[in-house]
């Protein structure tokens, strides 16, 4: 009796004292002009519920809250905007106190100088630095080449074989960028940077407790391998005196081109590229193969298409710029997933002074964070009819990729520099395979949508030639 007396006493301990907790959280946080919302627990907040639910935790908010509501995600005080007017009106705002506002563990890891971090003539810098290296005109005479004889090669021996297409994505998307950026000593490079480089990804996205065998500490001790690993290299080219066409080479030379960065500097660009190249480029890859393999009728469109391109040209011809330009369905099933999937859910802002929003509705303290939601703006209806159907004939109507609520590849002066490569790498990776393969799911593999897409267990294939 004595010691079930002791359990229900402390029980009910526990319970006043969570109680009490998440009471002195929502006061800390209770300020004049705050939209409503909950704050969670002290530290931590409610970035547990944020992982687990994701969408769902986002639409019970909103269901309670409104479409502009305060939370405490990710090691900061946040406001969630799911509004689509103030999420394009706060993302063409950086010039008036809002700036981005990633999270500590992202910024630690991907460099204080990675275009996402920078704001004003350092942000101008970096975003021009990287649209150098990545022009119409360049990608056209140097980095197409590259990217069909890298795809050839690595999907030439698919055939006949059970594989998970989601390592093979991941794999063919960092080491199609390890090329562009280093050229031929990408392949000397590639074993040693692969596995820090995934533990550095998972580390972009985690709590910044750095302690031993936490995503995080790994994500950091991951980021100083890797610029080891760069330094070494960027010295090795120093001494040389060797030529290279590549982006090291091009950031390297950064006096040509009139965008001078540091050794520093140059590293945490590198960095950047590799990060939102791989990351975007797998996943849609993957999802395209997957819509593709649920949509025979899509599948026989575009395969039609990248037939056409075959029967111009003779078996060993590679793709060129014509062949990429003519692509325009391919263009809007790469839309389509990208829509579909949600492989971007949003981005995050920081305030830098108390900012009004939405009119004079809503005061935000300086230093918050604003998460800009646009995962629902890709199932709104209004905007995209019948939203959950893969539809890519939809994005035939070039109009589309031009309305105004179009965030999928971010906004404003923040839209992803690399767009148009990464659309050129999964345009070139579909052409080779849908014209050389067919394939069958073997089953059972789940997807996840929230916080990254993924299947936890691989999403696995059986591939035979066409």
């Amino acid at each position: 009796m004595a010691v079930l007396t002791v359990i229900i006493g402390v029980v009910l301990g526990l319970c006043m004292l969570s109680t009490a907790l998440l009471k002195w959280n929502e006061i800390k946080y209770r300020k004049k002009g705050l939209p409503p919302g909950t704050m969670g627990w002290p530290l931590f907040g409610e970035t547990t519920d944020f992982l687990k639910q994701g969408p769902t935790f986002m639409k019970n908010q909103r269901a309670r809250y409104g479409s502009v509501f305060k939370s405490h995600i990710l090691g900061c005080p946040t406001v969630v905007s799911m509004d689509p007017e103030l999420n394009r009106c706060i993302l063409m705002s950086e010039s008036k106190g809002i700036l981005p506002g990633y999270p500590q563990s992202m910024l630690e890891i991907l460099g204080k100088s990675n275009i996402a971090a920078v704001h004003g003539p350092a942000h101008k810098t970096m975003r021009g630095a990287l649209l150098s290296l990545v022009s119409p005109t360049i990608i056209k005479q140097q980095i197409l080449p590259t990217i069909d004889q890298f795809m050839r090669s690595h999907l030439s021996y698919w055939a006949n074989q059970i594989i998970d297409i989601q390592e093979k994505t991941k794999e063919m998307a960092l080491l199609s960028s390890l090329k562009q950026v280093f050229g031929n000593e990408s392949c000397s490079l590639s074993k040693e940077l692969m596995p820090e480089f995934f533990k550095l990804v998972l580390g972009t996205l985690s709590l910044p407790i750095d302690l031993p065998n936490t995503n995080y500490h790994c994500g950091l001790q991951a980021r100083k391998n890797i610029v080891r690993m760069l330094k070494g290299l960027i010295e090795e080219r120093r001494n040389s005196k060797e030529t290279h066409e590549d982006m090291l080479s091009s950031l390297m030379n950064g006096g040509e081109n009139r965008y001078q960065l540091s050794d520093e500097e140059i590293i945490d660009q590198i960095i950047t590229i590799l990060y939102s190249g791989y990351e975007t480029v797998s996943t849609t890859s993957m999802m395209a193969v997957k819509y593709l393999h649920d949509h025979p009728r899509v599948l026989e469109e575009l395969r039609k298409e990248h037939m056409g391109i075959r029967e111009r040209k003779m078996a060993e011809d590679p793709l060129d710029w014509d062949d990429y330009k003519s692509m325009k369905f391919t263009r809007a099933v790469i839309f389509e997933t990208s829509r579909l999937a949600t492989i971007v859910n949003g981005v995050l802002r920081k305030t830098m002074k108390d900012m009004e929003l939405n009119g004079e509705c809503f005061v935000i303290p300086k230093g918050w964070r604003i998460y800009v939601y646009t995962r629902e703006l890709n199932y709104d209806p209004c905007l995209y009819p019948d939203p959950h159907t893969f539809n890519p004939w939809r994005w035939l109507d070039r109009s589309l990729e031009t309305q105004n609520y179009f965030f999928i590849f971010g906004g404003g002066t923040r839209q992803c520099p690399g767009k148009e490569l990464g659309i050129a790498e999964i345009s070139t990776f579909l052409h080779y395979f849908v014209t050389k393969y067919r394939w069958e799911e073997v089953g059972g593999d789940k997807l996840m949508k929230f916080p990254r897409v993924e299947a936890p267990n691989g999403l696995h294939i059986r591939v035979s030639d066409l």
